[in-house]
């Protein structure tokens, strides 16, 4: 059995376990107008050929694999800056805009990940450019940013062994441009009490 993770679906987790389980354990998919563009946006980068300027070469569409950590998927550039040893800096492209929460990031850092493992090497910088205000964010790999990639994937492989599709979560802000939004009707979730009820019951 193949348990390995695409690397694109921790940021499905760490943005919501029920959106990852939905796509991931379910398999179901809705596209929307975000998902449209981030798409055609992904093609589009990872179509580009490799080039050399001057000391820096230009790999796209870079397939990535970690043994250790069971997950693989497709980089859409690494930069690889000549030297001995060379340095190693992977871009991630996003549609929108920079967030405040860590969601993209640890989709970069399971590319450290990955990287570090295939090529031996350490990667203390990535980053992400967002189509949406056409600007790079250069992105440190630190320890916290680590430790929470780390359990992203652990935590996503365990909800892919448990099969079992978790409850909204209590932000439902993050709703509003999921595709999946429909199919979860996480509204239908906040007016169900009977979860509550019986915990009432069972109190000690």
């Amino acid at each position: 059995m193949d348990d390995f993770i695409a690397i694109s679906a921790l940021q499905h987790f760490a943005y919501c376990p029920r959106q990852f389980a939905l796509i991931h354990v379910e398999q179901v998919w809705e596209e929307n107008r975000f998902t449209a563009e981030g798409r055609l946006l992904h093609e589009r980068v990872d179509s580009g050929a490799a080039e050399q300027r001057r000391d820096t070469r230009y790999e796209r569409g870079v397939m990535l694999e970690s043994q250790q950590y069971r997950i693989r998927g497709k980089m859409d550039l690494l930069e690889i800056q000549a030297g001995n040893p060379p340095l190693y800096f992977p871009v991630e492209y996003k549609r929108g805009k920079p967030k405040v929460e860590d969601w993209d990031r640890i989709q970069v850092c399971a590319q450290v990940l990955c990287l570090e493992e295939m090529r031996n090497c350490h990667i203390e910088e990535g980053a992400l450019w967002y189509w949406e205000v056409r600007r790079r964010e250069t992105i440190t790999i630190t320890s916290e940013l680590r430790a929470a990639t780390l359990a992203a994937i652990q935590g996503a492989h365990a909800l892919l062994v448990a099969g079992v599709t978790p409850h909204p979560i209590a932000d439902t802000r993050r709703c509003r441009a999921c595709s999946l939004v429909d199919l979860c009707a996480p509204q239908a979730f906040l007016k169900d009490h009977s979860r509550r009820y019986v915990e009432e019951l069972f109190k000690p």
